[in-house]
C-alpha cells in the first residue's frame, strides 16, 4: 500500500483489506528480506502491518498534527522496523515493530510541536507524552481524598511518578502551557505599535563603548609602532615575518633567507621582543589594560 495516498481514510481502507499473516508466513517473509533482500517480501510484510501503524498514529491526533502526516511517520517507523528486524530472535514482527512505529511518531510530534526544540532525552519524551495524563490522575486522587495541592506539590508528585528531576517537570510545564510567539508581533492592536523585538536589549557595544574602543586601538597601534621603530632592520624583519603575517614564516625559512641558523633567528626574535617589552613598559598599566 502506498504511503502517499490522498486521504487517511483511503489508507485506512486499504490497510484493513490487507492479509493477516500467520507466524510462519511472517517469519518466511522476514527471512526473505533479510537474507535475499526480496523487495516483494518486504512489501507484503509492510502492507500486512500497515493497519497497526495507522492504529498507533490515530492515538496521537490530539497533539495537533494532521492524520496524514502521522500515518506517513508511522509508515516510516514500520519500514525501519522491517529493515532492522532479526527473525532469529524468536519475536513476532508486530511486537518488534510497535517500538519503532511509536518512536517515529513521537519524534515527529515533538519536532513539530514548537519552533523551539521541546526535548530529546528519554526523560523529556516521557514527560511530554505522559505529563498531562499523570497530572490529571494525581489531581483526581487528591480531590477524592479532599486534599488541595499547590503547584509545587503537584510538580513534585509528577516528577516522582514519572521518575524525572523536578526541573524537567518545570521546564516541560512551560513548554506545554504556551505556543510560539512572534517577536514581530506588535504590543498593541494599533498598526504602528512597537514590536516586541524592540524591547530586547541590544547585546552590541554602545556608542560610547565603540568610541572608547577605537581610541584604545589607535593608542595601542601607535605604541606598538614606536616599539617596532626601536628595533634594527633585521629584528623588525623577523618580527614582521613571524608575527604580523597571516601565514607566519618558520624559523628555518627565515634562517635560509638571512643566511643564519634556525637557533640564531630564534635568539634574534627573543631579543627583539625584550626590546619591545621594555619600550612598552614606559606606558605602564595602560598597555596592560588594553591587552587584557
Amino acid at each position: 500500500m502506498p504511503l502517499d495516498a490522498d486521504r487517511p481514510t483511503e489508507m485506512s481502507r486499504a490497510a484493513m483489506k490487507a492479509e493477516l499473516l500467520d507466524a510462519e508466513t511472517e517469519l518466511a517473509l522476514a527471512y526473505a528480506w533479510r537474507d535475499e533482500r526480496d523487495v516483494a517480501a518486504l512489501h507484503r510484510l509492510i502492507t500486512a502491518y500497515m493497519r497497526l501503524a495507522i492504529s498507533m498514529a490515530s492515538k496521537y491526533k490530539r497533539y495537533g498534527a494532521s492524520m496524514n502526516d502521522l500515518i506517513q511517520e508511522a509508515g516510516l517507523g514500520l519500514m525501519k522496523a522491517a529493515d532492522k528486524f532479526d527473525p532469529d530472535r524468536g519475536v513476532r514482527f508486530s511486537t518488534y515493530a510497535v517500538w519503532w512505529i511509536k518512536a517515529s511518531i513521537q519524534d515527529y510530534v515533538m519536532r513539530n510541536w514548537s519552533m523551539v526544540r521541546t526535548g530529546s532525552t528519554s526523560n523529556q519524551k516521557s514527560l511530554f507524552f505522559n505529563m498531562r495524563r499523570v497530572q490529571a490522575r494525581i489531581e483526581r486522587e487528591a480531590m477524592a481524598r479532599g486534599e488541595e495541592l499547590d503547584g509545587h506539590q503537584l510538580r513534585e508528585m509528577i516528577a516522582h511518578e514519572v521518575g524525572v528531576p523536578l526541573r524537567d517537570v518545570e521546564m516541560m510545564e512551560g513548554r506545554l502551557s504556551g505556543t510560539d510567539f512572534s517577536l514581530n508581533a506588535t504590543q498593541t492592536t494599533e498598526e504602528d505599535g512597537r514590536e516586541w523585538i524592540d524591547t530586547i536589549e541590544d547585546d552590541g557595544a554602545r556608542g560610547d563603548e565603540l568610541v572608547e574602543q577605537d581610541h584604545d586601538r589607535s593608542a595601542l597601534r601607535l605604541w606598538l609602532g614606536d616599539a617596532m621603530a626601536s628595533l634594527n632592520t633585521r629584528e623588525r624583519f623577523i618580527v614582521r615575518e613571524r608575527k604580523l603575517r597571516e601565514d607566519p614564516r618558520t624559523l628555518e625559512s627565515l634562517g635560509e633567507e638571512l643566511n643564519l641558523s634556525k637557533e640564531r633567528v630564534r635568539q634574534l626574535e627573543a631579543a627583539a621582543f625584550v626590546k619591545m617589552r621594555k619600550h612598552l613598559e614606559r606606558h605602564g598599566s595602560e598597555v596592560q589594560n588594553l591587552l587584557s
